[in-house]
Order: structure tokens, then sequence, then C-alpha cells
């Protein structure tokens, strides 16, 4: 049966019995452990000609490997200290600098030399130097905004980033628009204008909260969305710096009707904390950022449906997280028909706020291209001079121009640069009251000159919904939100899967690589991989290389080895990926390949197996590699799980880009490398039969994605379910699919799709009837 002895959570360790190797990296943090009493033979890796001292069992031990080729810099090999008697358990080591690994051996035919060639891709103590692991992008980053030659180009990407932005708020496809249960009230008169509170339920019993500024009148009038910004005050604030209010008032004294409302957790949102959630609610898209987008989507249809608003003319205007909130509505909902998102598109700040950085929104892109969105319709972009958005006049207004251009509507986009701090202040104020008056209003003439006239800002209990600190009495806290949210969406979910084995093309059409937008990775083409062939060695019947996968624009590096029967004779290829590392497929005992490649081999097969995104070789026997983040890391990059899904699809592309292979391949996920295949045959679309390590994984419970497969938003598209409906037909086998692991989305993909091509058996495979399988 498919068993697994070897341990290599970040590094290499091997437990079995007879046998304990780990490297020094291990050795220091854990010590090393023997199943059983005995005689063991004591092995190290050492430098050439540097002295060993080590500490242990009681003793010390020393040696020293002498340099056989004196015109060479020194090289590790393995040396024989000696062989202690040791008792089971655990026992302390002192290891010098000098020692890269620890083998004890109670064989006294073990060579470690002759077993590392089938571990390791490098014959010393190094690691690949992927550039993932250093590279940092976060809300600081300085970005460059890519260019596009035409319009065509431009819209499929900016498809591709609009979709993006609604799978990292659980907005694909759109939620139910249930009823907003409205509420006007407590109205205030003056000579040319009416305000008064609102609020009305985004989702049942979740409240947003704000004020309405209307024209005197019947109407139709244009309506102005008013998001706040992160002011002391919230959409109350009424200072030199920005005023709320006063640019509510002065919009109905235009002719506009206007509502402001608060961000989550500020003035009367009372039902969660401005900071709130975690990585569970990310795994289902929600999150601030996203119950702001959709709050703000909401306050679209709540003006939509009053009398004296004219629908056909909406536009929304915010300052700094205002702004943000401003320039992702306009993108994604073109019922925004102008917009002004001031003081926060900007190349070198991208939003200090949790409420501004949801997971996956700037994978490879900028608030530069997601301003860009709104082309080509009427921009304004107000900047300053004392903030981020210094540079706007020559950098992000030249660029979101240039999207402009390609739609002949250069007049539609303007940049007005105060000399101010960060702000919405009067001269702000005064350049978006032209700019709507101009495009909203439809009247150029009229507005060009306009200056803002006095106003009075209510007393506080009069624009106040909430008197207090009261929460809504008889609305739901919180963590109920949250968990009707969930299952919101979980039905939303289940209704646009397929039904019958016609709905299959309409669904992978319209839904086919949410997988892989979430996970953020891509299937590279023969031409954008390579690899770096580090040494090749030629045994009776069978040929091994060990390799460094790459995509070389990418800069990643993936520590391979390729077995092959050594003829001529172009074959077919089994990936096998395991989840701790390609040196658990080894026989760490004898040398070789382990019994499950060697029955693949045996069948006529080349395999290759890989150390996925920091396992086995991405660490120096000698030093962990650790990745380095920013702020908010998911809203930038892919996670790790992202990354190794990467991994699996780069290694089948490199697999089918050689010429001395047929390009057929079959793949193979083990352990933890189970899911990863999964995802990865799913999102690939071309394996030819795929096997899964289902390990017992508790597909429906949250904190286990969280703990090993951390991908945010993949529970609020279906995760594994949704990975079966675009694998069918493939065949699919999987194994360890006992309790808890939930087969009800595999059983009913397949059927429907017309295929008994599905196997499930909740035990491991025999590795002959794997190879029989896969043959």
């Amino acid at each position: 049966m498919l068993t697994v002895s070897v341990l290599m959570v970040l590094g290499f360790s091997v437990q079995q019995p007879g046998l304990t190797w780990a490297d020094a990296t291990e050795v220091k943090e854990q010590g090393v452990t023997t199943a059983a009493t005995g005689e063991y033979d004591f092995w190290v890796w050492a430098l050439e000609d540097a002295p060993v001292q080590v500490r242990f069992a009681g003793r010390d031990w020393t040696g020293c490997a002498e340099r056989k080729d004196r015109d060479k810099p020194p090289r590790y090999v393995w040396l024989k200290l000696g062989r202690p008697t040791l008792s089971a358990g655990k026992h302390d080591i002192a290891l010098p600098p000098s020692v890269a690994s620890v083998a004890l051996s109670a064989d006294p035919a073990f060579d470690p030399a002759k077993v590392q060639p089938d571990i390791r891709v490098f014959d010393q103590p190094e690691c690949v130097e992927d550039r993932r692991v250093s590279l940092v992008r976060d809300t600081n980053t300085v970005f460059t905004m890519p260019a596009f030659d035409s319009r065509k180009e431009w819209e499929a990407y900016a498809a591709i980033l609009r979709r993006r932005i609604l799978l990292s708020s659980g907005l694909c496809p759109l939620p139910e628009r249930t009823p907003l249960n409205a509420k006007i009230f407590d109205p205030v008169e003056r000579e040319d204008y009416i305000v008064e509170k609102v609020h009305f339920e985004a989702r049942p019993g979740f409240l947003v909260t704000g004020n309405l500024y209307r024209p005197k009148g019947k109407g139709p009038y244009p309506a102005v969305l008013n998001p706040h910004g992160h002011w002391q005050n919230g959409r109350l604030e009424n200072t030199d710096t920005c005023s709320v209010p006063g640019r509510c008032i002065t919009f109905a004294r235009m002719g506009m009707v206007a509502f402001t409302y608060d961000m989550i957790g500020r003035t009367d949102s009372r039902q969660f904390p401005h900071g709130w959630g975690g990585e569970r609610e990310k795994l289902w898209g929600i999150h601030p950022f996203a119950m702001q987008l959709w709050s703000s989507m909401r306050a679209l249809d709540f003006l939509e449906s009053l009398p004296y608003v004219d629908r056909k003319r909406l536009a929304c205007t915010g300052a700094s997280g205002g702004g943000t909130q401003t320039f992702t509505l306009m993108a994604v909902d073109p019922r925004v028909k102008v917009a002004s998102p001031n003081v926060m598109i900007s190349c070198n700040m991208q939003g200090g706020c949790q409420c501004e950085n949801a997971p996956i929104l700037r994978l490879n892109n900028s608030n530069m291209e997601i301003g860009a969105l709104m082309a080509p319709r009427p921009l304004l972009l107000v900047s300053a001079t004392g903030d981020w958005t210094w540079e706007t006049p020559r950098v992000e207004y030249p660029a979101i121009s240039s999207i402009y251009r390609l739609y002949g509507k250069e007049d539609r986009i303007e940049n007005v640069h105060i000399d101010a701090g960060h702000n919405y202040n009067h001269s702000s104020r005064e350049a978006v009251y032209r700019f709507f008056g101009k495009w909203l209003l439809k009247q150029p003439k009229n507005w060009t000159d306009f200056r803002e006239p006095e106003f009075r800002v209510e007393p506080e209990s009069a624009l106040r919904v909430l008197p207090g600190d009261q929460t809504p009495r008889g609305y739901p806290n919180s963590e109920q939100i949250i968990a009707a949210t969930i299952e919101s969406s979980r039905q939303k979910w289940l209704s646009i899967l397929p039904r019958n084995a016609n709905d299959f093309p309409e669904f992978k059409e319209n839904y086919g690589t949410t997988l892989r937008e979430v996970l953020g990775v891509e299937c590279p083409a023969g031409n954008e991989v390579a690899a770096q062939r580090v040494g090749v060695e030629r045994r009776e019947g069978l040929l091994l290389e060990r390799l460094v996968v790459t995509r070389p624009e990418i800069g990643d590096e993936i520590p391979a080895l390729l077995y092959r029967p050594n003829d001529a004779q172009r074959r077919d290829t089994v990936l096998v990926v395991h989840g701790d590392g390609k040196a658990a497929l080894a026989d760490c005992a004898k040398g070789g390949p382990g019994p499950l490649i060697q029955q693949l081999l045996s069948s006529g097969k080349s395999v290759m197996t890989i150390d996925a995104f920091l396992l086995g070789e991405h660490h120096s026997p000698q030093a962990r590699t650790t990745r380095k983040t920013g702020r908010f890391p998911d809203t930038f990059l892919p996670t790790d799980t992202g990354y190794r899904v990467q991994d699996v699809l780069t290694a089948l592309a490199y697999l089918r880009s050689r010429r001395d292979l047929f390009g057929t391949v079959d793949l193979v996920g083990l352990a933890n490398g189970g899911m990863w295949c999964l995802l990865a045959g799913a999102v690939d679309g071309k394996v030819r039969r795929l096997t899964v390590d289902a390990n017992r994984f508790p597909v429906n419970d949250d904190e286990a994605w969280v703990t090993k497969y951390y991908v945010p938003c993949i529970r609020s598209i279906g995760d594994i379910t949704t990975a079966s409906y675009l694998l069918a037909p493939t065949p699919l086998w999987v194994i360890n699919a006992g309790e808890p692991f939930d087969v009800s989305g595999l059983r009913n993909a397949y059927p429907l799709a017309q295929t008994d091509s599905l196997r499930v058996t909740d035990a491991p495979a025999a590795m002959d009837e794997l190879a029989a399988w896969l043959d």
C-alpha cells in the first residue's frame, strides 16, 4: 500500500525503523529520535578539511574528511563518526557549523552518499533561489501601469480585472438583491434643500446608515453617492480639510440628490467594528472591503428606487478611503456615469486600511488600472501636493489617460492638482462641482466658474440615524450576519452548478477561470518554462536528471527529479507531487527511487517528482528559507498554496515541452499534495488521468482550510466541488477519501457529466493497482 515515512514539513527529515536522517536545522530545533534501542552507524554530512566535533549520546564524536582534490575548494562529503548504542527516544545533539546533515542507521551497509541523489537535486548543502521568496509587494510598493496598444487588448485585461474585483468580495456572481426595506425619516427643510436620515438593508438585517440631501421639487434629478473616507468624524466631518455635509448641501443646491453613508463600523454603522475579520472570513470573500463594495452597489439601488432620481444619471465621489470606495464601485458597476475618486489613486500607496485591501485585489495591478476601468465614462482625478497623489499630473493621470485615448475620449478625463495636504477641501470640492455640472448636469457653461456658497451644517442630532452609542435593536449581530452571508454564498453557488450534461459547457465558459483567478496561477506555455540540468546519472536501464524547473520571466525555481528508462523511446510521463516533497518518494534506506516510482518505471513510464514551494530544497540543510511579506500580503501576491498549485502547473508545462516525452502527462498528488493536484488539474484541464490523495481532509471545516490550504475566496466559489465540475470527465481516482472528507461534490459532478471515470476509495491505493490505473 502507499505509505510514507518521510516527514518534510520544511527541510528534510526521515524517521523510520532503523533509520533517522535530518538536516542540521531540524536537528538543532528538535534533536534526533530513534525508534528502537540498538546500535546505529553515526554519519554526518561535513565539510572537507574541517575538523568535526559533535556532542552526542553522552560523549564527543570527532573526525575529519580529508579533501581529495586540492585543486578545488572543499566540498561536503559524508563521514562516519562511529557506531553508538542508542536507546529508543529523543537525543540532544550539538552540531558544529561545518555539519549540514546527520544520519543514524542500524544497517551497517547503509551509505547516505548513495541514497542522496534520489533525495536532492544539489550534491552540496544549497537550495534553489526562488525569487518568489523575496518578492514583496504591498501598499507602499511603487507600481508602473502597463501600456496597452489597443482597445481590444485593454478590454480583455479589463474584463479579467473586473471579474477579480468581484471574486475578491464574494460577488461573482452577484448576490440576490434582497429587499432594501429602506426607511427615510426626520426631514429637515431648508430654503432650497431637504436633509433626511436613512437606513436600508444591503443584506437581510445588515444596515447601511446615512443622510439624504435633495433639492426641493419633484425632479427627476441626477444623484451622487458620497462615501466619506477615514476622517475622524466620518460622514459628519466638517472641517477646513474636508466637509462631507457641505459637499452634499452644495450638490443639492445645484440640483442633484446626494447620499452620504457610513463606512463599516463608523458613526451609525454599529453591527461590525471597522477593522474586523480574518482569514476564515476571507475564505468566503467576506471582509470590510467586500461589505462596503456591496453596500455601495445597494446604495445605487436605493437611489434608483427614489421617484425623484434620474436613474440614468448616477455619480460617485469621495476622498481618501472614500476615494477607494468610489473607484472600486465605478470599476464594477456601469451605472456610475461620472466619478471623482479623490486623493487616492496613486502609484506609490494603494490604501492603508483593511477596508481598502481585499484579498487578490492587486495580484498583478495597482489602483491605476482599477481607476482606468472607468473609461470612457467621465472621470476627474483631484490630487494634492502634500500626500501620496503628489505625482498624479505626471504619472497616474497620463497613465489612465492612455486608456481614454484608446476610446478617443481624452476630453472625458481631467486632473486638478491642489496645493494642500490630504484633503477634500474647498478647492477640491469646487473642482468636482464644475466637473459634475459639466458631465452630470450636462450644463458646462453654467458651472465653469462656480464657487461654493456658504453653507450651514445641521447639528449632529439632526443627522445621526442612531442616537448615542446604541446598536440597532431587532437586527442581527456580526456573527449572525457572517453566518447568513456564508449560507447565502453557498446556496448561490450551488444554484449555478450544472444540473445536466448540457449545462457543463456554459458553466465552464462562465466560471471556468474562477479557480485560476482566486489562486493567482497561470498555465504557462511551453516556451515560458525552462530547466537547468544540475546533474545527470546513468544507471542500469535508468536515467536520472536532477533539474531546477523555472519560468525565467518570473524567477521561480522548482527542484525536480526526472526518472526515465535509459533508451531512445519516447514515453508518457507521470508527475508525482507529495505534500512532504520529492524525498518522500525515495528509498531512503537503500537508495534509488521508492516503490511507487519503481512500479511506474517498470510499466514503461517516465516519472518526475518535485519540491513544491517552500518544501525540500527550497531550504538549505543549514538554514530555513522564510518568505518575506509586507502589509496585506494576500491582496498583492498568491498564498503559499497558490504558489504550490502553480508549481504543479509549471511542472506539467515543462514535461509537455520536452521532445523526448510524448506530452501526455498523468498527475498523482499524495498527502497534502493531493489537494494541490486536484486544484491544478481543474485549472489545467489537460491532464490525462488524475490520482488525488484526499488525506481525509475535512473539506467543510473552514479552520482546516486556513491551516492547510489557505486561499482567500476559494470557498465562495465552491472549492473542490467546483474543481470536480471543471475536471469532469477527466478520469479521476480519489484515495483516502474516508470521513471527514466530503465526496458529495465529486459524486454529483461526474454522473451529471455522463461519465463513469470517477473512482473513490476510503483506503490508500496499492501501488500495482495505481500503476495499472495510470497505464
